[in-house]
């Protein structure tokens, strides 16, 4: 990306930059799997997981050099952290899904906006107080 380009966009307010990069990654994330599924058969659970790992290169690349830019941790740190929060939301996401449908009762799509909604605050929380922070 150009060096000019990539300021335009360092200068969006950083919840912008935050659904941008998460943005892209969840359409990684789609994209491997119904590529995986569909054009190589693997099963749609093993294929989900590769997707997550290669969303999360995605994601981690785009918070480091856009949301998180001033932050700059060290990447020794930033990485694992960032790590454990994406499978820690990834597991709250999941147990919360599985409450609003199987308990609550809640339709499915407006139970994953609800989930995906909480869950990415909780996520950008934790990335720009812990995962990223110097």
């Amino acid at each position: 990306m150009p060096a000019d380009a990539l300021a335009r966009l360092q200068r969006l307010p950083q919840p912008m930059r935050f659904a941008g990069v998460g943005g892209c990654a969840a359409a990684t994330h789609l994209l491997v799997v119904a590529a995986l599924v569909q054009g190589l058969q693997w099963p749609p659970l093993l294929a989900n997981v590769l997707a997550f790992l290669v969303a999360f290169c995605v994601s981690y690349a785009g918070h480091g050099l856009l949301t998180f830019a001033g932050h700059q941790a060290p990447h020794a740190q930033a990485l694992p952290r960032f790590f454990a929060v994406a499978c820690a939301s990834f597991a709250i996401n999941e147990a919360l899904y599985f409450v609003a449908l199987q308990v609550l009762h809640w339709h499915y799509f407006w139970s994953l906006v609800a989930v995906l909604l909480f869950v990415a605050v909780l996520t950008f929380v934790a990335s720009k107080f812990w995962a990223f922070a110097r």
